[in-house]
């Protein structure tokens, strides 16, 4: 692996608290995947659909952005222009795909944008500031590289077995799951060991307290952040209430 595994993937500084973006991420879940507040958190929804989107803007992510604009915007535009001229099971196919994009893809945006500009000093520091224990800090500690430490050694992989010919159209079609599913729970298997060696040298199991040379806390950013979240929710209540 050739990057250092208890990293940030990315390395990309962040001008949002670890513990703003972990509230951004559990309201996105929330009101985006968990559809709370019903048809009185629409405009709540739109806002918490694209704002992943500027933040991984912010991040330099392009290529992300570029791909949540497109989903959006199909999803968008099969609800307007598609659902109301079909029925029946062409209906409920338009209707589940614009639902994966509209309700699944904020999450999964959101989350890349928390893993890739997070170190997980910072996590491990906004988690001692929340005061969370260390059966719950250290697992997530050691998933919070897992996942970026897999697609890094699973692009190796496919850049490998491609070089090899093996790989959908190819003369060696037919080994591609073979060749690439073998490889990648293995490394899997050994990525999960040398984090959890790594998170234990690291003395995330020490019952003494340990020290942080990162530097975290709330500006200007987060505090806006805050606002906004406030703001759609109390808009959301009021207009369940049936005061707007």
């Amino acid at each position: 692996m050739n990057s250092e595994l208890m990293m940030s993937a990315g390395g990309r500084k962040s001008f949002l608290d670890p513990r703003t973006k972990l509230l951004l991420l559990i309201i996105v879940a929330i009101f985006v995947l968990g559809n709370a507040g019903g048809a009185n958190a629409d405009f709540f929804r739109i806002v918490l659909n694209y704002f992943p989107l500027f933040l991984l803007l912010a991040s330099r992510r392009f290529g992300a952005f570029l791909y949540g604009v497109v989903l959006y915007t199909l999803g968008y535009a099969l609800q307007i222009f598609a659902v109301p001229h079909l029925s029946g099971l062409p209906s409920f196919l338009v209707l589940a795909v614009s639902g994966i994009f509209l309700r699944f893809l904020p999450g999964i945006l959101t989350g890349m944008y928390v893993v890739s500009t997070t170190t997980v000093s910072e996590f491990i520091a906004a988690m001692e500031r929340m005061h969370v224990p260390q059966v719950i800090t250290i697992p997530l500690s050691v998933m919070f590289r897992f996942f970026p430490t897999v697609a890094e050694e699973a692009s190796s992989i496919n850049r490998a077995m491609t070089m090899r010919d093996i790989k959908f159209g190819g003369r060696k079609a037919f080994k591609m799951i073979e060749y690439r599913l073998i490889p990648m729970m293995t490394c899997s298997v050994k990525i999960g060991q040398e984090l959890s060696a790594a998170s234990l040298t690291r003395g995330l199991g020490s019952p003494e307290k340990r020290t942080n040379i990162c530097k975290i806390g709330f500006g200007f950013w987060d505090f806006l952040t805050f606002l906004g979240i406030l703001a759609g929710i109390l808009f959301t209540i009021l207009k369940a209430a049936g005061l707007l």
